[in-house]
């Protein structure tokens, strides 16, 4: 397993997740984060962004991932962004975090979130 990585941090997207019908009615912000572990040294060898994964990309494919299909729970978002990360050849192991700052929680809170790490099968 290689220490190299790509970090995407604060991906921010309005979704429907959620167990109770105002939050499937009227949607919340859901902030992501990302690594991915990956071999970077033939990119950087050939300077060649087709030896890595295009993180412009990748941010656009995760918060796709996050903004459709409703589910209830966060944990089921974030296992969706990992499928979607790994699904990339150079994708050796990836940590999803997804933040739901707005959760329904009766008492004052910065955040709330979930946390996996997933490796390719």
């Amino acid at each position: 397993m290689r220490s190299d990585s790509i970090t995407l941090t604060g991906l921010r997207v309005n979704a429907h997740h959620g167990v109770y019908d105002f939050e499937r009615e009227n949607g919340q912000d859901f902030v992501i984060d990302v690594t991915v572990w990956l071999d970077l040294q033939r990119a950087a060898a050939s300077d060649d962004v087709a030896q890595t994964i295009h993180y412009g990309e990748l941010a656009v494919e995760v918060t796709d991932a996050a903004r459709h299909n409703p589910v209830d729970l966060i944990e089921t978002v974030a296992e969706r962004i990992a499928a979607v990360v790994l699904a990339h050849d150079a994708a050796e192991k990836v940590q999803v975090t997804v933040h739901k700052p707005q959760a329904p929680i009766s008492v004052p809170f910065t955040d709330v979130a979930v946390q996996i790490v997933r490796t390719r099968a």
